[in-house]
């Protein structure tokens, strides 16, 4: 999961470190806890990583995007500890300098707009055909991940749209924001102030710019942090609702914060969840007393629906 590379709007500079895996670890799950592993542990730190299946059932290309060329033996230093923890030896690692591409038209080419039961999400360039009768958002791609159109996204916002109509939604926080767009949808179902938050500051310029094209500025609030690991996530929980678009290990890793940033009777929502990885994220969750309350499949992505 994974946007084109931040800042590379407009032909700014890039690299891309490559690793293949082979027959003997074409595992999807294996080849995506190496993608979680290089977001949450490389250094330096990429500003994306993208999975990448390059002959059917046979290998996989994991992607880290860079703005400065990466050193490869950093890198490998960095990554050994995920090869020796499955007992298999790290193929090389090829890194490359992208050409100047204006990333943000590519993206946009193709790029439709989303129609669930009470949104209509738009670019800049289907403004013309927003339908009466619904809530619309109009979020750009190319400078984070979200625009609603990969299925995680997609299904937090079917979720949070029935959650809406169940009960008042009063204080919720979007947990790894990207664009901000379910962030802006909360907001604009509940007219209530919403807390945003991603470990990459791109992401939170992005989410402050989409959230006051929108109008919806003086109701987000947007700030840089790992995790829980800020002092006005701390200030402002417990959060009735946390949604969460991320990744499943860090998921994984952020259950106990969760559970202790949510209110009694909170509701969360977790994606980011390949098929293979829902067990370990449902298992995480439940040993911190947060029970499963629905679950939706959308191809191989798993959305999970959890009460306090």
């Amino acid at each position: 999961m994974s946007s084109p590379p931040a800042g590379a709007e407009n032909g700014a500079g890039q690299w891309k470190a490559t690793l293949v895996l082979g027959a003997d670890l074409v595992k999807a799950d294996i080849a995506d806890a190496l993608s979680d592993f290089w977001q949450w542990v490389a250094e330096p730190e990429p500003v994306a990583v993208s999975l990448i299946e390059v002959e059917e059932h046979v290998s996989w290309a994991v992607e880290a995007y860079y703005l400065e060329e990466p050193d490869k033996e950093v890198l490998r230093k960095a990554l050994a500890p995920f090869f020796k923890e499955h007992g298999a030896a790290m193929p090389p690692i090829e890194v490359e300098q992208l050409p100047d591409l204006d990333w943000v038209a590519r993206s946009l080419e193709g790029l439709t707009p989303i129609e669930t039961q009470r949104f209509f999400i738009h670019g800049a360039h289907n403004r013309d055909i927003r339908p009466a009768g619904k809530y619309t958002l109009a979020v750009e791609a190319g400078l984070a991940f979200g625009t609603g159109h990969h299925p995680t996204t997609y299904g937090c916002l079917t979720t949070i749209e029935e959650i809406a109509r169940r009960r008042p939604i009063t204080n919720a926080l979007d947990l790894g924001c990207g664009t901000g767009l379910l962030a802006l949808a909360l907001a604009r179902l509940t007219r209530r102030k919403v807390l945003a938050s991603d470990i990459d500051p791109v992401a939170v310029k992005v989410t402050k710019e989409n959230a006051a094209a929108n109008d919806l500025g003086p109701f987000i609030e947007a700030v840089t942090a790992r995790g829980f690991a800020h002092g006005r996530i701390t200030r402002k929980a417990p959060f009735d609702l946390i949604v969460a678009n991320i990744l499943a290990r860090p998921l994984v890793s952020l259950a106990r914060d969760m559970e202790q940033h949510l209110a009694p009777g909170g509701e969360i929502i977790l994606s980011g969840i390949l098929g293979a990885q829902e067990n370990m994220v449902a298992s995480a969750f439940r040993d911190q007393g947060l029970h499963l309350f629905r679950r939706q499949i959308i191809g191989d992505w798993v959305i999970l629906h959890l009460k306090g």
